[in-house]
Order: structure tokens, then sequence, then C-alpha cells
């Protein structure tokens, strides 16, 4: 057989009767068909030719199987196709299902070829899925399970009795199970709980082509929901029958061909049946597409928001036809009540539709009106999907001239300053495309995924997060979230302001550039163009440039330093600035990842918050003075000891061994708790752990006092590490007489803190056990390596700089996250004989920015540029893959 033809069945079947070993024939038709398939695929062929024509192969080849294996007894029984399978449909190594039909009746030998029949389908190469039912037997079960009825409503017949097929055709068409209402609201209810899976977002990092919201399954819900009322078997079928527009077909052709070639280099790639897009494959992938890395934009970036526009133009197609399919046909003899809104705009049943066809082409501006409508009321239960096509179809009418008009403008202004539904139709207009159209700037950052594990939604999914989030703090059922924030929003002046700031903090993203510095020109443009005042123009810029200010001031300083407060103070400027900040803050971080918010990060916030409005209040001519702050903590957390056995003159002999330091980095509770725990054990050997389960700081406090060790860092963090710990915080401190007081703050892999009684005492006596020997080595962390983070290797930088107002080194450390970090930093920094004084943990998916303040051994800043370029050789040796 020539090496490019896919099956040359003359060849084939002349081999066949010439005696050739059966087996061997057929399997090496079939690895040779998959080869030229694969080839082709390489090519760049048509992917309507490889999937229908890896169909057609196996077609072939079970025909001739069939023939050959059932001799004389072929006729009692059908083979059918069923499923995708049945539709002519194949990617490499999908599933081929079958079904065997069989006459009423016991029939062994025919059982017992069958049962060589499908053992040689298996030794010939090919996954199947098969059952064996009578005609009743169909009937039965198509009616007590939709996916079999489902599957059976999609079936061809590939050999045998056609008489029976035909028989199982007339028992499970809609005359006899699932008439179309009832086929309607099930799979209707099918896809509810299937897109329920995932979270009802198509913008997974690692979607799924086939099950996924948009995906495949969705383009085959149209088609089995209209087949079943049509008899069709395309969907070029739905257009005759005016269900499709030819617009609408073509996109769905488009975005099905789009997913199979994605689909179909999935399986290739994987050398197995692969639905998901893994990182494992987007990158390979984007190569096979064609994309090349740009200077603001990967390769694998550009692909990924070609697939994530795709598969939400489907989704919406879905959701507007299938809502279309409702109205048009199951509900279409209902009585209908209409309530006129406008002249433009009027309720149906409930749902929001223009009240003629002509609307939006004599009224451009309508476009923009009917989501203000939506907003404005409530009880609306959305669109109408008649009215949606027209949205769809008249979108072109979105030029700069509607843009410049002031009726547009004032309207889309309106929307945002409304009590209600601002989130919801600024969703719906994205959903529907005409939020990117209105907004250019925000039409580019739609499907624009980031390839990395922190940013777990596409720019524009997040976008509109943030907006919920901060569209919830008005919200009374809300109010116990967070009660600050609901408590400033009631204080703003102007919401419309910080909602315009949400919109746009990330609009420039994926330009190159700051996108804060470009975003900032974006809102100032947007705001003059419609008509905002010139102080809340320049607020709103404010808030996007300085939109991460406040996350990274909290992340990654330590806010307990008043020097660090007061530059922060400085920046924000007045009150009226830091509440709106507080608010855009918070919202974001929340926005970013379902698992990125935790009661830690909003207990650092908090801290913030509250501490530059006390420096505020003082004004920034009267900064905090570090000594009167120091005699005020001291004085309260005198009165917090609660232990009366405790002497004042303990008290002052254990302070005295401590510097400033201790007493401006920690709160005064947490110096009570200490003091109390450090006098009573004096006589007991070191070291003394405490933990504490739940804390203000929203995380397990693990607090350790021992003699001063180099090794104590590495011993303590590789512990943490192993026991599956997340350390978010650390706090080394040394007393004038070599002890260490040393925090860290702790959480769960799921980001909760350490809360079973069990489990806080299993941490405690292991860090007794461990610490108990500081002379030993660190314990290697034994933990794997999550299969994601391996996809993502950032290349390890060490940046230092001082820290002149507290006589530190600032040491920045940025590499890929992996277990056991810490303690490898932590050797390192023994190695090279520096001291860690203080460290700011920041984990950004699978990037970590790690911030460590540390000294030489004499306690003051580097200033040995050979020992730096030691320590920072060291580290990258250390932490190299």
């Amino acid at each position: 057989m020539e090496k490019d033809v896919l099956f040359d069945g003359a060849a084939f079947d002349d081999a066949l009767a010439a005696g050739a070993a059966p087996l061997p024939l057929f399997r090496d038709a079939l690895r040779q068909a998959h080869a030229v398939l694969a080839r082709r695929f390489e090519r760049g062929a048509p992917i309507v030719q490889l999937v229908r024509g890896r169909a057609w192969v196996v077609d072939q080849l079970l025909a001739r199987a069939w023939q050959h294996l059932m001799a004389g007894s072929q006729h009692q029984a059908a083979l059918v196709a069923v499923g995708g399978y049945g539709r002519g449909e194949l990617h490499p190594y999908s599933d081929i299902d079958l079904m065997v039909l069989l006459p009423v009746g016991e029939l062994p030998a025919l059982h017992q070829a069958l049962e060589g029949f499908l053992l040689f389908l298996w030794d010939m190469g090919l996954e199947v899925g098969h059952s064996v039912r009578s005609v009743a037997d169909c009937e039965r079960e198509g009616r007590a399970d939709i996916t079999v009825a489902t599957n059976l409503m999609e079936s061809r017949l590939l050999g045998g009795d056609a008489g029976l097929y035909y028989a199982m055709r007339q028992v499970v068409g809609p005359d006899h199970i699932w008439p179309v209402r009832e086929f309607f609201a099930a799979k209707w209810q099918e896809q509810i709980a299937r897109h329920r899976k995932f979270h009802d977002t198509a913008y997974n990092l690692e979607p799924n082509v086939k099950e996924g919201p948009g995906g495949l399954r969705d383009i085959q819900m149209i088609g089995w929901v209209a087949k079943r009322h049509f008899g069709g078997q395309t969907l070029d079928d739905l257009v005759g029958h005016g269900f499709l527009t030819p617009g609408e077909y073509r996109t769905l052709i488009d975005g099905q061909n789009f997913l199979w070639r994605v689909r179909f280099g999935l399986h290739l790639l994987a050398r197995r049946r692969e639905d998901r897009l893994l990182f494992d494959h987007q990158r390979a992938l984007a190569r096979q597409f064609g994309y090349q890395d740009e200077d603001a934009t990967l390769a694998v970036e550009q692909f990924m928001k070609r697939y994530y526009r795709t598969v939400m133009e489907l989704g919406q197609l879905n959701e507007m036809l299938l809502q279309l399919f409702q109205e048009k046909i199951l509900l279409v003899d209902e009585p209908a009540q209409i309530v006129p809104l406008n002249r433009r705009f009027q309720t149906r049943n409930g749902f929001l539709e223009v009240s003629n066809d002509l609307v939006f082409r004599r009224q451009p501006f309508a476009l923009l009106e009917l989501f203000l409508l939506l907003a404005q009321h409530e009880h609306l239960k959305g669109i109408r999907a008649e009215t949606i096509r027209l949205i769809r179809s008249h979108l072109h009418l979105i030029d700069d001239e509607f843009r410049a008009d002031l009726r547009c403008r004032s309207l889309f202004m309106e929307l945002l300053r409304q009590p209600r539904g601002v989130h919801t139709a600024l969703r719906h207009m994205n959903r529907f495309g005409l939020l990117g159209a209105y907004l250019p700037a925000f039409g580019r950052i739609v499907g624009q995924m980031q390839h990395d594990l922190f940013h777990v939604y596409t720019v524009d999914e997040h976008t509109l997060f943030v907006l919920r989030n901060v569209r919830r703090y008005a919200y009374t059922q809300y109010k116990a979230e967070f009660p600050l924030c609901s408590e400033l929003m009631d204080q703003i002046p102007k919401r419309e302001v910080l909602y315009v700031a949400a919109l746009f903090h990330d609009i420039a993203k994926g330009r190159g550039g700051d996108h804060s510095v470009l975003g900032a020109e974006e809102v100032t443009e947007f705001c003059r163009n419609h008509q905002l005042s010139d102080y809340d123009t320049r607020l709103a810029a404010w808030l996007v440039r300085n939109h991460l200010l406040m996350s990274a001031t909290a992340q990654r300083q330590d806010i307990n330093d008043p020097d660090v407060v007061n530059a922060f103070a400085a920046a924000v400027g007045d009150r009226v600035h830091l509440d709106y900040l507080y608010l855009l803050t918070i919202a974001d971080i929340r926005a970013t990842s379902p698992t990125l918010w935790n009661s830690w990060k909003g207990t650092l916030l908090n801290t913030l918050y509250n501490s530059t409005r006390n420096a505020l209040r003082r004004g920034l001519t009267n900064p905090i003075d570090a000594d009167e702050l120091i005699a005020e903590t001291k004085e309260e957390a005198r009165k917090r000891v609660r232990d009366r056995a405790v002497s004042a003159q303990a008290i002052d002999a254990l302070w005295s061994r401590l510097d400033d330091d201790y007493f401006l980095r920690y709160t005064i509770d947490a110096i009570a708790w200490h003091t109390e725990s450090i006098i009573a054990a004096q006589d007991s050997p070191p070291p003394l752990i405490l933990i504490r389960q739940q804390t203000q700081h929203g995380g397990t406090e693990v607090f350790i006092y021992t003699p001063r060790h180099d090794n104590l860092f590495a011993l303590t963090t590789s512990t943490l590490d192993q026991m599956g710990l997340t350390i978010t915080d650390a706090r080394i401190m040394t007393s004038r007489d070599g002890y260490t007081l040393d925090t860290y703050i702790v959480l769960e892999e799921d980001g909760a803190p350490v809360s079973d009684a069990w489990r806080i005492q299993e941490l405690e006596t292991t860090l007794h056990d461990v610490l108990a020997y500081p002379d030993a080595p660190p314990q290697k962390v034994e933990r794997r390596l999550p299969r994601q983070l391996k996809h993502f290797t950032i290349p390890t930088q060490v940046i230092f700089q001082p820290d002149p107002y507290n006589d530190r080194t600032v040491m920045e450390v940025i590499s890929s996250d992996r277990p056991g970090l810490l303690s490898q930093i932590g050797k390192a920094l023994m190695e090279c004989n520096v001291r860690l004084q203080n460290a700011k943990i920041a984990t950004l998916g699978a990037r970590v920015e790690d911030i460590f303040f540390i000294t030489d051994a004499a306690n003051q800043p580097l200033h040995d540029t050979q020992q730096m370029e030691q320590l920072r050789q060291r580290i990258a040796a250390l932490l190299a893959p």
C-alpha cells in the first residue's frame, strides 16, 4: 500500500483473499491510517477531512471484520455505530462506540461469534465501547436514560440486518420515547449540571475542550435538541428550517473546526484520548498552530486567547439558541403578557425585548439603553433570544460616531450610577460583544490569559469579578463578608469612580510596558469623554496607576515599621484615596484566584489601612514617633499580662534583653503572650514552642524561643514544609543575650488555619523534637512537586537593596515555587554567614517573590559585595532545577 493513501480497500481485500493473516493485516492498516492522518494534520489538512477520514477508515475496517468474522450469522444481527462515531466523527484515540442489535431469543452461536469479533477489534488496536441489545432493550433503556436515547438518535448502520436497525430507530423516535419538550428539558438540565462541574466558566487554566462550557458538547447540544424536533442530521439542515441563520451556522462550524483541531492535536501529543488542554500540551499546540512569541505576549497566550474567545462565542450561541428554541417552539402557544417600557422596549412574559426589529437600526443608542433598562428593572428574567440575536447582528453600528454620541456616553455613565444590576448588565454586555465594541481597549483583553498559575481567569473575566466584588460592598445581604468595606462603601463620595477604576485597572494588560501607567492614560481619556469632573478623573487615574500599591506594601514590606507606614501614607495622601484604594485592593485580590484570598491577607491589609489612617489623622508633617510608640506598646502589654504571678521585675528583666525592633514589630497582644510564656518556662530546657490556633492574623501563629543557631531557619522551614504547611510570614528576632524569638504564620494547603487539636499537637511535638538538636542537618523535603508547577520554570533572581532606616539589607528572591525552597535559602544564608532578621513570603502561583531582611554576623547591613555575590550564587545553585 502507498504511504500517503489513507486506506486502499482493493489491495486490502486482495491480501485478505490471498490468505494473509487477518489480525496483522487489520492492525497494519489501522496503524498506517493513523500515521497518514498525523502527517496530514502536521501539514495543515482541513480538520473535517481528518475527523471524517478517521471515521471512514474505521468504517471500512469494521465492515470487513464483521463480514469476515461473523461468517454466516451476520444476517441475524446488526452492527451499529452510536454516539460521536455514529455522527461520523472520530479523533485519533476516541472510543469507538458500537452497539450490536440482536433478534429476540437465545442464539448461542451468535453470542460466541460476537465475543470473537469484539476480541479481534481490541487486538487490532481499537478502543471499543460496546453494548449488546435487542430492539426492546433499546426502547426500555432509552426511555430510562436520556444519554442512551441521545446516543441511539445519532446511530448509523455499519453492517448486518438493516430491518433490525430501522425497527430500533422507529421505537426510539420522539413519537415513542422522549417527546421534544421532555427531551429538551432533560438535556438542558444535563448541560447545567455539566457546566457546574467546571464552575460555570470556560476560563479554566486547563480547560476541557469537549465537556467545558462553550466546548464541543455545547455544539452537539444545539444539534441534539434541534434534530430531535426537526429530524435533520446535520447543523446545515437547521439553516433550512430557519433555526440557524447562515452567519450563526458559520460561527458554529468555524468554532467546531477550531476545537476539533485542538482536540485532534491533543490526542496526537498525549498518544491517548485526552480532552483537557493541559499545560503539558498548550505550548506545543501553540507552535503547531503557528503562533510565535512576541515582545508583549507569548505564543501560548496568543493561542489560548483564541481558544477562550472561541468558546466564549460558542457558549453565547449555545445559550441564545437554546432559549430561542424554547421561545419559538416549546412556548410558542403560550399567551404573551406584554408590558411596554418605552417606545423602543417592552417585556414579554418577564423578558426584555425590542418593540420592533428596526429599533437598533433606527436608533443605535438603544443598544446601550437596553442594558440600562435591564439594570433598572430587577424583576426582569433576562433578554429574549431574538433580541440577543438582533444585538449580535447590529454590533457593527458601534463605531467612532456611536462612541462619541453624547446619548451613548450618558447612557453608559447612567448605567454605572445605578443602585443595582450594574455587574449583571456589564457581564451581559461582555458576553454579547457589546462592552468590547464600546470600549475597544476592553475588547483587546477579552479572552486574554496570562500563562501562569497565579491569574486563573482571563483579564476580562477577572475585571468583571473585581466589579462584582466592589458591588457586593453596597448590598445589605453581603455586609457580614467585609464589614469595614461595606462601611467605607457608604462613605465614599462617588461609587461610580470606584466602578470605573475597577473596569480599567487591568485594561492595558498584554501591551508591553507598565499596564498600570498605560491604564491610567486610558481611564483619563474615558473620564474626560464621559464628562467626569477633573477631580474624579484624577482620582480614577490615580487608582488605576496605583492599584497594586497597597497589596505590594502589605505583602512585601514590614508594615509594623513606622517608616513603611509613613511612606505609604505619603503616597496615598488623604483618607479619600486610602478608602478607595483599600476597597479596590481587596476586590482585586479576591478576583484573581478562588484560592488566593485568605484571612491572613485580610489582616495584613486591615492593619496597613488602620495604621495609615492613624498616620493621616496625625498629619504627614507629624509622623509616628518610634520612641513614643514603643512606650505606649510596653505600657499596654504590661496591662495585658494576665498571670498575676509574673512580677514587674521579671517583665523588666526580660524586656531589657530585647531590642526596640521587637516592640515595634510585634502586637501588644503577642508581646503579653510571649512575656507570660517565656517567664513561666525559664526553668525548662529549650526550645519553647507556642502555637495559637486562631489569631487576629488569620493564620496559625507558631512562636519559637530558643538559643540562636544559624541552622534554625533552615530546620524550621523544612519541618513545616514537610508537614504540608504554607508559610505566609516569618519574623526572626534575636535578643541581646543570644536567644531567638521567631514567629511563623502558617496555613494548611487549602489556605485555612491549622484548626484540629491533634494537628496542633503534632506540629508542636515535631518542631520541639527537631529544634532540640539544632546542629542536625535540615531534613530533605520529600513532598512531590505538583504536576502544574513542572511547566513553569522561572529563572532564579537574587536582588539586594539597602534598608537604611533599619540598618539591614533587603534581599529579594524570585524563583519557581517548589517544596523545600525556604529551607534551601536558609541553608545558603547559614553557609554564607548571613543572619536573617525578618522575611515576607509571597507565592504567586508557580512564582515566589520572597523578601528577606538580612545582616552580617555583626548584625550590620551587608556591604561586602563579594559576600553578596557569594550568597547570590549559592542560592541560585541550591534552587537550580
